[in-house]
């Protein structure tokens, strides 16, 4: 029997993925759990490993092809004594037969891009009752003021996508700002690069995935989130000193006992002091949801681009597990290999460009985040102390937050805690 093997979910919003490596052939014998293809999705690159037994009889994808989630992959003739567990199937076979051909289905007529069509044709247009979007996506849409049914979908079947949506909304804003002049005709698409081929030598490269997504997800957060920055300093001698002594006893449980680390822990104090700082905002419904479990996220750069893994129930665990599960998740990050669930689920960010040399910066919050931590690099500051000016270890930190959510006095006092959590850890173990 010929089994169609199609691309499985992968995670929370993740609907497809450009395939980075094909690891079989038609003619190969393969075993249930046997890497397939390698992807890489909006968030990480992932392995699809084969469900069934059989031997490769086609192969419907090759390297740098976008596949959907349900798309064919390959087809497997299965052996009655090699076939994997399966549940039991509520479709027939026909039905089998025209899910697959939908999957593999390319549509002969699309509409022009939203971006393509003049203003006066848009508004005309009598918006479809149903657009073929994501939740994530018409949340989008929500929060843009956005109605989705007037954004054309330039995905497969008029499937619209973030970046559709993100068009929409740049091509109205580009018509709000040129409507008062009367002389300038109504704009049809975005501006243009120019030819810079005209001024010397250049190269293109397409965006990576990971990119791509960096870059969406960015936009969506300059557009959405009314973003303010706080900055502040920290006396970090004495956590310093603390950290260097203990460092070989975290190292010794497989783990790195960074300054990271450190301040991780102690941001999770920190949001059961400032709740706001560990909530979202649901604009659908005018609410504030609080939550109660601290998951950080730890921006990674990565020569593929920067990636958030998410350390999981911060509060609950010791600096050694945080320490460890630090090292284990940015070591995945760098090495292409993080997992669906090591990105999502972050209650809140920590950026770290010390070791680069910066000092204060505005880093852009990860919606559906309120706030994002940027620390900057340490160093040492001639401080008057008892009537002497003594060297000390002075750690800058920037915060920006939600103005929706969040006040210029919360971020203060926000801030605040945690420079001096930093600067007496004492005070912070006697408070826990």
């Amino acid at each position: 029997m010929i089994k169609a093997v199609k691309l499985p979910e992968l995670g929370e919003n993740i609907e497809e993925g450009e395939v980075l490596a094909v690891l079989v052939a038609v003619g190969d014998r393969i075993q249930p759990d046997q890497t397939l293809i390698e992807l890489e999705t909006n968030k990480a690159s992932v392995e699809v490993p084969a469900p069934l037994s059989g031997i490769i009889k086609a192969v419907h994808v090759k390297v740098g092809d976008t596949v959907r989630v349900g798309g064919v992959i390959a087809e497997v003739e299965t052996e009655t004594d090699g076939l994997a567990p399966e549940a039991p199937k509520e479709e027939s076979a026909e039905q089998e037969d025209e899910v697959e051909a939908s999957a593999r289905a390319v549509p002969t007529e699309r509409r022009a891009p939203a971006a393509a069509q003049p203003a006066a044709e848009r508004e005309a247009a009598t918006p479809e009752p149903a657009a073929a979007a994501a939740p994530s996506v018409r949340r989008l849409a929500r929060e843009l003021g956005i109605d989705i049914n007037a954004v054309t979908g330039t995905g497969p079947d008029g499937h619209i996508s973030e970046q559709d949506v993100m068009r929409y909304a740049r091509l109205l804003i580009q018509e709000r700002l040129q409507a008062p002049r009367a002389s300038s005709p109504a704009p049809v698409g975005f501006l243009g690069l120019p030819d810079f081929s005209r001024f010397g030598n250049v190269q293109r490269e397409p965006m990576s995935g990971i990119r791509r997504s960096t870059g969406q997800a960015m936009s969506r957060s300059w557009l959405t989130i009314p973003h303010v920055t706080q900055f502040d300093r920290a006396d970090i001698t004495e956590t310093e000193r603390a950290r260097k002594h203990y460092a070989s006893q975290v190292e010794a449980h497989g783990g790195k006992l960074t300054l990271t680390a450190v301040i991780i822990k102690i941001l999770a104090a920190a949001v059961k002091m400032h709740p706001k700082f560990n909530a979202s905002i649901d604009v659908e419904h005018e609410e504030i949801v609080y939550k109660n479990y601290v998951n950080i996220g730890v921006a990674v750069d990565t020569e593929h681009g920067l990636l958030v893994p998410v350390i999981r129930d911060v509060d609950k665990k010791h600096l050694t597990q945080i320490g460890r599960e630090l090292t284990e998740l940015s070591e995945r990050a760098r090495a292409r290999k993080s997992r669906p669930d090591d990105l999502q689920g972050a209650n809140l960010t920590v950026t770290n460009l010390g070791s680069l040399g910066t000092t204060y910066f505005s880093p852009l919050i990860n919606w559906p985040e309120v706030a994002v931590l940027g620390i900057g690099r340490a160093s040492n500051e001639a401080t008057l102390r008892d009537g002497t000016f003594v060297p000390r270890l002075i750690l800058p930190l920037s915060v920006s937050y939600d103005h929706r959510l969040i006040d210029g006095a919360d971020a203060a006092r926000f801030l605040r805690w945690i420079a001096e959590a930093l600067e007496h850890p004492l005070a912070l173990a006697l408070e826990s």
